[in-house]
């Protein structure tokens, strides 16, 4: 029996073969699991005057980004790496939660030459290098592994979701005629070897969660978003919540409690963006059915701005900690209590 808790308005399909039938249909809705194609031949991908792409447009107005992060009681590790076809980009921060440091690797390929990301959520390899080091994430039979190689971290890392545990997978319609394949799992055990400034790290209390988001995305865009992976007492807690991304039909909310996932409802953040210098000031998520009412303190930050001539990026993850409750899919509440987690702010016109 699958780990798969909804409330009753919420069904899940099989994971198809394909995201995009040879019909050119593309199948909407919750899976309950990776796709294991996106079938990208088969997409009638049009502009907004009914006309088909041209090849150019094909190419360019697809995106897809993959990201990890990892938690161990000392630290967190976050890996991003971005094909946005203009260019690709990535990232690998090392947050110190005792001393509240961050440092971070940064890479930019323009025309995303060096980049590679993988073809599809069920498996692939995905890579960015350079000088300055190197990370990758390759995913066999929709299972995670990361490799990190830069100054500050050596790491050869699986991903593994508990028995029966599902992922958050689904698709949504995006602007006039693409579409948006987000996947995400929470609260996943770490098997394999960490070293941090040349300290091996125990990985026994370790968790991590994985993001893979792909397709005709809208070319301006924002979300606000919030992760954790965390023991809250002897459960172990994943939390996916986000608003903006994806516009249009399902929403990307999910819950999951010792391998268990909840899909949730709509929520709603609220938070200030002026005061540019303070990471002191609480973020307020809450749903309008009551099932989540949550407060976060940040406490560091990564952010970056780019305004060139055809891509803007204003980002910010926010590193702290989460206070609240969550109400599961089968009616019981679940107290979250100073959980350390993410949250991010993001515009992005690519």
């Amino acid at each position: 029996m699958k780990m798969d808790i909804q409330p009753g308005a919420v069904q899940t399909l099989g994971a198809p073969d394909s995201l995009i039938l040879s019909s050119g249909q593309v199948q909407y809705g919750h899976f309950d699991g990776p796709v294991k194609s996106f079938g990208l031949e088969h997409f009638r991908y049009t502009n907004v005057m009914d006309k088909p792409a041209s090849h150019l447009a094909r190419h360019f107005h697809f995106k897809q980004f993959q990201f990890v992060s990892v938690v161990t009681p000392r630290y967190v590790i976050g890996v991003a790496i971005a094909d946005i076809r203009y260019a690709g980009t990535g990232f690998c921060y090392l947050y110190d939660i005792k001393a509240n440091r961050l440092m971070e690797t940064t890479w930019l390929k323009p025309l995303a030459i060096g980049c590679q990301l993988a073809d599809s959520p069920w498996s692939g390899r995905a890579q960015l290098a350079s000088g300055k080091g190197k990370v990758t994430i390759e995913i066999v039979e929709g299972i995670w592994q990361l490799n990190i190689d830069t100054a500050q971290i050596k790491a050869d890392l699986q991903l593994t979701p508990m028995p029966l545990s599902l992922p958050m997978a689904m698709c949504n319609p995006t602007g006039y005629s693409g579409w948006t394949y987000t996947q995400k799992h929470n609260g996943l055990k770490v098997g394999g070897k960490l070293t941090i400034h040349h300290e091996p790290q125990p990985l026994n209390r370790t968790l991590a969660g994985y993001d893979f988001s792909a397709g005709y995305m809208r070319r301006e865009t924002s979300w606000r978003w919030a992760s954790i992976n965390g023991y809250q007492g002897d459960a172990l807690v994943g939390l996916n919540l986000a608003a903006g991304v994806n516009e249009t039909g399902c929403n990307e909310n999910v819950f999951w409690i010792n391998g268990e996932r909840h899909l949730l409802g709509p929520v709603h953040f609220a938070f200030s963006r002026a005061p540019e210098s303070a990471d002191d000031v609480s973020w307020q998520i809450s749903s309008q059915d009551g099932r989540v009412a949550l407060n976060f303190r940040p406490l560091n930050r990564r952010q970056e701005k780019l305004n060139l001539w055809l891509l803007k990026s204003n980002f910010r993850q926010y590193l702290g900690y989460f206070d609240g409750e969550i109400r599961d899919g089968l009616g019981r509440t679940h107290h979250i209590d100073n959980l350390l987690g993410l949250t991010e702010d993001h515009f992005a016109r690519w």
